[in-house]
Parts: structure tokens; C-alpha cells; sequence
């Protein structure tokens, strides 16, 4: 799957045009998930010397990406493109709900390791229904 990600606002904390403090669980997540075989994709305002800084803090955290503001590693660079990155998921603080932290995105992007806590409330509502059933 491939995945777009915001620096400014979702990997660090907001401070552009500095580089702010790393969000809790960012770059423990993005690594992982890249472990699990996505494709992340640095999708940010940032260009120029701005985006080398963002790309190289990420790489001194030890993240590397498949591709920055492209949807491609080989995509020209000398051709006129849209800032819209083709992707399955993106991952951005501008988003319509907000960011919701990277341990609910942990959670969202891996609903099978998580699956069983829902039953399990869902069966002990069903036992407290037939209980009130049968002792009416």
C-alpha cells in the first residue's frame, strides 16, 4: 500500500519553518509500517533546502522514504506535475477530523491485531441480554 505523510504538523510537531520535536510514536510507526511492506511517501509543503532538512531529519531518525513529493522515486523532476501524490492513504494534522495521533493510526492501519477487543464487549452485552432474559 502506498501511504502519503505530512511532515509539518504530523511527523514533528509544527514549527515551520524550523523543524519541530518528533510527535510521540512517528517514527517508531512509519518504520514499522514500511517493516510490514508499505511504500511511505513524504508528501509536504516543504521544497528546496527546507525539504532536504526534512528529509535528512527523517533520515537521521531512520526513515527512509520510497519517495518525497512524488509518486515515483523516478519521476522527473523537470516536468510539470500536481502536488497530488497518488496514493492509498494519507497521513496529515489537516485532516477533516484532525490527526489523531499515531496510535490510533498504528491501530487503523492494522485492524486485525486489534479485532478481538470489539467482540469481547459485544459477547459480554449479549450474556448481561440473556441474563436480564431469563431472570426477568
Amino acid at each position: 500500500m502506498k501511504i502519503a505523510v505530512d511532515f509539518d504538523g504530523t511527523i514533528v510537531e509544527n514549527r515551520y519553518p524550523k523543524i519541530g520535536k518528533p510527535k510521540l510514536f512517528a517514527f517508531e510507526t512509519l518504520i514499522e509500517l514500511q517493516k510490514k511492506g508499505h511504500d511511505l511517501i513524504l508528501w509536504t509543503y516543504r521544497s528546496g533546502e527546507k525539504l532536504d532538512e526534512a528529509v535528512a531529519f527523517c533520515r537521521d531518525h531512520g526513515l527512509e522514504f520510497y519517495a518525497v513529493n512524488k509518486n515515483y522515486p523516478e519521476e522527473p523532476d523537470d516536468r510539470p506535475m500536481s502536488r497530488k501524490i497518488a496514493a492509498d492513504v494519507y497521513i496529515d494534522d489537516r485532516n477533516l477530523a484532525g490527526f489523531p495521533g499515531w496510535s490510533q493510526v498504528w491501530k487503523m492501519m492494522n485492524p486485525r491485531l486489534y479485532q478481538d477487543e470489539a467482540p469481547n464487549i459485544q459477547k459480554s452485552q449479549k450474556r448481561k441480554g440473556l441474563f436480564k432474559k431469563i431472570f426477568r
